[in-house]
């Protein structure tokens, strides 16, 4: 298969580029979508779970639930609002981002947290068709956004329930480092977990604002072509996104960002 067949462009990668834009543009080369919330609200669930399907464009994801750390407001009923958005708009998976560690809190607490949360979405999920994929962030990130910083936390946490209710993202920028993440990636495959599969490089010297830091692929010391080779030896064949947090490239023109992401998919890939 042309890795082209697989590419997906997360909307995030051009975060200001109009959706209707960004959809028509998958549309003409073939690219599957992943969505966000915001923009999705913006326009309107129904105008745009019509987009999508009018184009025929596959929705591969939207971002993003989770955040369910705080002990005064869990998020559940906004996560739920969550998996109804993505089953009208045909995506198979809704990313989670599980939060951080609230001001008093522990983050041995705020790990069990994610857990308790999970208990309770899970069934709402699978009733509805939705895998809830844990991503997994990096550590520096631990405090503030995401207590799950390796895919084996988040297969532990995934473990209690069916694979169709809860997965796991595989994204490269975050598990990079990982010195376990390759017997991660072979797990999450035995257990049937993989949901989403994510490409972005990791570049050094770390920018000011390390959230919008997440490098275009090539550019940094990310082995795609390896992470290729051991998701699909697991059997996983879906689609791959590339989601890029990076502020050059929110100042640049949506097409633009759309095409060189595209060729650099390629080339990382050839």
């Amino acid at each position: 298969m042309n890795a082209l067949e697989r590419f997906s462009f997360n909307h995030a990668t051009a975060k200001f580029w109009d959706q209707r834009e960004a959809v028509e543009a998958c549309a003409r080369t073939g690219s599957g979508i992943g969505l966000w919330r915001e923009p999705v609200q913006e326009m309107g669930l129904d105008a745009s779970a019509k987009l999508v399907k009018d184009a025929g464009v596959e929705v591969t994801s939207l971002c993003r639930g989770g955040f369910f750390t705080d002990p005064a407001a869990p998020a559940i009923d906004d996560n739920k609002r969550a998996v109804d958005e993505a089953a009208a708009l045909g995506a198979p998976t809704l990313v989670l981002v599980s939060g951080g560690v609230p001001a008093g809190g522990t983050i041995d607490a705020a790990r069990g947290a994610v857990a308790d949360a999970l208990e309770q979405l899970a069934p709402y999920a699978l009733e509805r068709g939705v895998t809830l994929a844990i991503e997994p962030l990096h550590p520096m990130f631990a405090s503030d956004r995401c207590v799950v910083a390796t895919l084996n936390e988040a297969l532990d946490l995934a473990a209690p329930f069916a694979p169709e209710a809860v997965g796991v993202v595989v994204d490269t920028y975050h598990i990079w480092w990982d010195p376990e993440v390759w017997n991660g990636i072979a797990r999450a495959g035995r257990e049937g977990r993989i949901a989403s599969f994510q490409f972005a490089d990791w570049v050094t010297p770390l920018p000011a604002g390390v959230l919008t830091g997440r490098g275009q692929l090539g550019d940094g010391c990310v082995d795609f072509k390896r992470y290729l080779a051991e998701v699909d030896a697991t059997g996983f064949d879906g689609p791959i996104e590339v989601e890029l947090f990076n502020d050059a490239l929110w100042a640049r023109p949506g097409a633009e960002v759309f095409a060189e992401t595209r060729d650099a998919f390629a080339r990382v890939l050839s």
